[in-house]
């Protein structure tokens, strides 16, 4: 737990952060993990700030797009 929310913590550090909305799930991978992968959300129409993004609760989860970011985060730790 962290910042009140679940997280995924990779060598003692954490990886992500994610919340549950009414209409959205939270997806927190740090500013870095959001910069890096900011042109996927544009592609992909989801909205995101400078530490989240939203993914909408209606649809699937973008799992190669959250694959993708976990092992950035990784080799970022």
């Amino acid at each position: 737990m962290g910042y009140q929310m679940p997280a995924f913590r990779y060598r003692g550090k954490p990886l992500v952060y994610f919340a549950g909305y009414k209409k959205h799930i939270g997806f927190y991978p740090g500013a870095e993990g959001i910069r890096t992968f900011e042109t996927d959300f544009k592609e992909r129409k989801y909205k995101f700030s400078k530490g989240a993004v939203q993914f909408p609760i209606h649809e699937n989860l973008p799992l190669d797009l959250i694959i993708k970011i976990i092992l950035f985060r990784a080799q970022e730790i």
